[in-house]
C-alpha cells in the first residue's frame, strides 16, 4: 500500500537517514530542476506529517514524510522543475501543534531548519490540508475495520487500505487517529499492519491453542455498511465450517458468521475472546447463482490466526497469544472485550 503517494511537485529523496547536524551540504545544483533541499527538525517532538509547497500556495498539500520524523533528523526534497526556489515549510507536531516558516529561498539556503521558537498553535480559518486526526469532509471515502494486535500497531485487510490518499482510524472512545505510511503488506495474505501513534487501544491475543475445530462457535466484530447502519460496532455470530477457504486456500477458515461490506480487516473471535482469524470475505451469491442455478447462503471467509500471527512476526511484532481453554464466555462478554481493541478504518482517496 502507498496510502500517500508522491506529488508531482517533490518527491521525498531521504528519511530519517542520519542526525541533521552530521548531514553534508549538498553539491551546488546546475539548475533549479536539480536543487535539493533538506527539512531538518529541530523542535524537540517529533513530527507526523511534513509539507512543502511553493510559497503563497492556499493549501499544504500532501504529506511528504512516509514516516514520522524525530527532532534532529532530516527529510531531503527534490523539487520539480519549474518549482522555483520560494517554499512555505511546515511539520505537524505530535501533540498537535505545527512548525511553520514561509517564503524559504532554497536555492540560496537549502537548509531549512524548523525550531522551538518556529512552533504555534494551528491557527483557526487557516487554509490547510486536513490536520492528523481531522479528515477531510470532501474525500471520496471508503472504509473498514481493524484491530490492534500491539502498540500503536492495527491489523486489517490489505483491500481495506489500498490505494488510499489517507488512512483515518476511528477508535472505542471516538478519537480519530491517522495511519502513518509506510504500511506493511503481505498481498498474499490479504492482510496490512499499520502506525497508528496514539493509543489506539489494547492489544487483542490471538489463539495459541488448541487447534480450531470444525464447529467451533465464532463472533464476528466490526463497521458493516457504514452509513446504512449505524455507526456503532456490531456483533455476529456462527462456526467455523470449514478448516480451508474458498478454492481449498489453507490460509482462510470458512464461517458461517454473517458479515457484509465494511466488516473486512475486524477480529473473529472464539468463545474465550481469543482471535482465530481476520475476516476477509463473502461469497458472491450473485454470481454464484448466475453460474450454478442455486443461491449460496452465509459463506464467509478469514484468514486464519496462525497465518496472521506469523505475518505479524514477519513485520517484527511478537503478538500476544493465550490458550483458549476453561469455561466458555457469552459472545456477549466476548463483544465487550473486542470493543476496546476494534477500530473503524476511514479510507480517502
Amino acid at each position: 500500500m502507498q496510502p500517500f503517494p508522491s506529488r508531482p511537485l517533490l518527491v521525498a529523496a531521504l528519511l530519517l537517514a542520519a542526525p541533521a547536524a552530521t548531514l553534508a551540504q549538498p553539491a551546488p545544483a546546475q539548475s533549479q530542476a536539480q536543487n535539493r533541499f533538506q527539512i531538518i527538525n529541530r523542535t524537540g517532538q517529533e513530527a507526523s506529517a511534513v509539507h512543502a509547497v511553493r510559497s503563497g500556495r492556499a493549501d499544504w498539500g500532501g504529506n511528504l514524510a512516509p514516516g514520522p520524523m524525530p527532532s534532529d533528523k532530516a527529510l531531503t526534497l527534490r523539487p520539480g522543475a519549474d518549482a522555483g526556489c520560494r517554499f512555505d515549510v511546515r511539520l505537524v507536531l505530535g501533540d498537535g501543534r505545527e512548525a511553520v516558516k514561509r517564503n524559504q529561498d532554497i536555492c540560496a539556503t537549502p537548509r531549512v531548519v524548523l525550531e522551538s521558537g518556529d512552533v504555534r498553535a494551528v491557527a483557526s480559518g487557516t487554509p490547510t490540508s486536513p490536520a492528523p486526526g481531522q479528515p477531510n469532509p470532501k474525500a471520496r471515502v471508503s472504509s473498514g475495520t481493524g484491530f490492534v494486535v500491539a502498540a500503536d500497531r492495527v491489523l486489517t485487510n490489505r483491500h481495506v487500505v489500498d490505494g488510499c490518499d489517507h488512512v483515518f482510524i476511528r477508535t472505542a472512545d471516538g478519537r480519530m487517529l491517522p495511519a502513518v505510511p509506510p504500511a506493511k503488506v503481505d498481498a498474499n495474505l490479504d492482510l496490512s499492519l499499520l502506525a497508528v501513534p496514539g493509543n489506539p487501544g489494547p492489544a487483542l491475543a490471538f489463539r495459541s491453542g488448541p487447534a480450531v475445530r470444525r464447529g467451533e462457535g465464532v463472533v464476528a466484530y466490526g463497521f458493516p455498511l457504514p452509513g446504512l447502519l449505524s455507526s456503532d460496532p456490531k456483533l455476529t455470530r456462527g462456526e467455523v465450517n470449514g478448516l480451508n477457504g474458498l478454492g481449498d486456500n489453507p490460509a482462510q477458515y470458512q464461517i458461517s458468521a454473517p458479515v457484509q461490506p465494511g466488516n473486512s480487516g475486524g477480529p473473529l473471535l472464539d468463545l474465550h475472546g481469543n482471535v482465530v482469524g481476520v475476516v476477509v470475505s463473502k461469497l458472491n451469491a450473485g454470481a454464484v447463482s448466475r453460474r450454478t442455478g442455486d443461491i449460496a447462503q452465509n459463506i464467509n471467509f478469514a484468514v486464519k490466526g496462525t497465518a496472521a500471527a506469523e505475518f505479524l512476526r514477519r513485520a517484527g511484532l511478537t503478538p500476544r497469544t493465550e490458550d483458549s481453554t476453561g469455561t466458555e464466555r457469552s459472545a456477549a462478554d466476548v463483544g465487550e472485550a473486542a470493543n476496546r481493541s476494534t477500530v473503524f478504518i476511514r479510507c480517502e482517496r
